[in-house]
């Protein structure tokens, strides 16, 4: 018989793996995941996504002269929009409805025969990977409204953003790094600020983290040398009993359990967060294929991959924005601004697709590519487009999408939806039934009322689902 040591008091008996002490413990971590709100959580089914990266083109890319090519546009250049469309209602109001043909070359890319044109080439290489969505359409004419739309649902601001339900829901993987990152590319600020990755009426815990470029993403996050681990361990140990009192008389107070939440992510982030932002483990090779060596792509390309580090780390969500600031916007001269900004971000979208798929990644992580808004088929002055939130394009690629697939047309010119139309609530919808909820029943009690992002509207387009 194996030799079994002879349980001499209560406390030993109570300390044996098998005993009530494994018992208590258990109820401990029970009680643990009721009481943490980022404890790792079931959704409603299995999930196709496990993380969503989104690269956001701040600014509105155009449509007609990227992914939705238009032979009728072409042929009627310089002539007037038909009467039969009405009045279209335009946020500059200058432009007049004088059609401007696209200069861009188009040709069809992959097995499935996606249209791309010349300002895309890396893209065009991935074209099997992506889902379009054709005909999407929001509610907001400006920028502020339409980037908040995008990302919380609501052209107003004080909503919850995407990211933000996505860590409601799931919670996070990673308990040392946060649940939802952000990143701009350039010293532009996105319309809106950071409205676009906060919580609204949620706890601030599922807000956004804001990571910056360069060499340190993340400020302040190594200890001064002269603090120490020691003393930084006491610090934060006196701060939480500081904090444990305060909130005995405050039961309840979601600032201060953020706050409380924040410090002890901080501390845990100094540990984890150097080595998952430490690009020189990167070969020579993924740093070329992102374009970490070219000045024109250096910025967006070191977010992209900064991008898979996170999830490949149990990020849930990532937003990388691509010309914060509305730099897509092409009022004027689009043939020089989409030169410059495809430029910059068509090689690292690409290197991101090829990248999570390389490494058996992309079927568990979704990737979004798009903007608040396309533009119109009409021209502003004599070479731009105005703001078109009447019939863009979203891409999706991974994560349980259809890969190939096209949903949704335009009409002859690109203006506006015809066929498969998606608003922006519908694409909300379809990104939270990838992740594994019926958007319907995910909610967040508020003001007597069960919210969610979608509001009162939104269903999921099952056409684009694998």
């Amino acid at each position: 018989m194996p030799h079994v040591p002879a349980i001499r008091s209560r406390r030993e008996f109570l300390q044996l793996g098998g005993g009530f002490g494994a018992l208590a413990f258990s109820a401990m971590l029970a009680d643990a995941a009721k009481t943490d709100p980022l404890a790792p959580k079931k959704p409603h089914f299995p999930a196709k996504a496990k993380s969503v990266i989104f690269l956001f083109m701040e600014g509105g890319p155009s449509h007609v002269d990227l992914f939705d090519p238009k032979p009728e546009l072409t042929k009627r250049h310089g002539q007037k929009l038909p009467e039969s469309f009405g009045k279209v209602i335009t946020p500059m109001g200058t432009g007049g409805n004088t059609l401007l043909a696209s200069k861009r070359k188009f040709a069809k890319h992959g097995r499935c025969g996606h249209w791309f044109s010349d300002w895309l080439p890396e893209m065009a290489k991935t074209a099997d990977e992506w889902a379009v969505m054709r005909a999407c359409w929001a509610d907001g004419l400006n920028h502020v409204g339409s980037v908040c739309q995008m990302n919380t649902g609501s052209v107003l601001a004080g909503k919850p953003s995407l990211g933000s339900w996505a860590l409601y829901g799931l919670g996070s993987e990673n308990r040392n790094l946060p649940g939802f990152v952000v990143f701009t590319d350039g010293p532009g600020e996105v319309f809106g600020g950071a409205r676009n990755w906060g919580t609204g009426f949620m706890p601030p815990t599922y807000q956004g983290t804001f990571f910056r470029g360069a060499e340190n993403p993340i400020l302040n996050l190594k200890t001064p040398n002269e603090v120490g681990e020691t003393r930084q361990k006491a610090k934060l140990g006196l701060i939480g009993e500081l904090n444990e009192l305060h909130k005995k008389d405050r039961p309840g107070d979601a600032e201060l359990d953020a706050r409380q939440a924040a410090y002890e992510l901080a501390f845990r982030m100094q540990a984890a967060a150097p080595e998952a932002v430490d690009l020189s483990t990167e070969t020579a090779k993924t740093k070329e294929m992102y374009g970490l060596n070219r000045k024109e792509t250096a910025e967006f390309g070191q977010r992209c991959l900064l991008a898979r580090r996170l999830v490949e780390r149990g990020v849930r969500f990532v937003q990388v924005y691509c010309g914060p600031g509305s730099q897509w916007d092409a009022h004027s001269d689009i043939e020089g601004n989409h030169t410059k900004m495809c430029l910059r971000s068509d090689g690292p979208s690409a290197a991101l697709i090829k990248d999570l798929k390389q490494r058996g990644l992309l079927d568990s992580t979704l990737v979004i590519w798009g903007g608040e808004f396309g533009r119109t088929p009409m021209s502003e002055g004599l070479s731009g487009r105005d703001h078109n939130p009447y019939g863009f394009t979203l891409l999706m690629a991974g994560g349980g999408v259809k890969a190939g697939h096209v949903h949704g047309t335009t009409d002859e010119f690109g203006l506006k939806g015809v066929d498969g139309k998606t608003h922006v609530s519908d694409f909300h919808a379809t990104i939270l039934h990838l992740l594994g909820f019926n958007h319907e029943k995910l909610n967040y009690r508020f003001n007597g009322l069960d919210q969610r992002i979608t509001g009162t509207g939104g269903h999921v387009v099952k056409e684009v689902l694998a």
